[in-house]
């Protein structure tokens, strides 16, 4: 099963840009045995339309062309449902399981995600209340990642 990292914005040289490729990296030695074959992240630009209604319906659009028809997607969103480490992990084991060929992660950018695209999703899943900066989760999402492939080889990175 091949992944698809869809996110608004752009990381720059920083932090979250080195925790990105290091989870990355070692996703690429790990996951196959999980049935990851491969990640793909598609940058795409924030809107620069005058409203926030129209920024998240335009950037909606952007990642449903990024992901392509059918591609079944998990959504980061405040407002989803929080899921602990071994949950995400079966989601994503399950849907390798199924004979899932892409499965979308998607985080949006600062206005967060237009409401059409998180009624879309498989999954809206939250890393908890608080507001956090996009550049952070998408940090998040890929170290969950492969906390997931870890955890669903039974390897001892992930503790309870």
């Amino acid at each position: 099963m091949k992944l698809i990292i869809a996110c608004v914005g752009k990381l720059k040289r920083g932090p979250e840009l080195d925790l990105v490729q290091r989870y990355e990296k070692r996703l690429s030695g790990s996951g196959k045995a999980q049935g990851i074959t491969g990640i793909r992240t598609a940058e795409l630009p924030e809107s620069r339309a005058g409203d926030g209604p129209t920024r998240k319906r335009q950037e909606a659009d952007a990642i449903r062309t990024a992901l392509g028809d059918g591609t079944p997607f998990i959504s980061f969103d405040e407002r989803g449902k929080p899921l602990d480490s071994r949950a995400f992990a079966k989601l994503i084991g399950d849907a390798a399981d199924n004979g899932t060929a892409q499965l979308g992660l998607v985080i949006g950018g600062p206005d967060g995600l237009d409401e059409s695209l998180r009624q879309e999703a498989h999954r809206v899943v939250s890393f908890g209340a608080l507001t956090i900066p996009h550049q952070i989760v998408r940090a998040l999402v890929m170290e969950q990642v492969y906390r997931a492939s870890t955890i669903l080889a039974g390897h001892p990175y992930h503790r309870d």
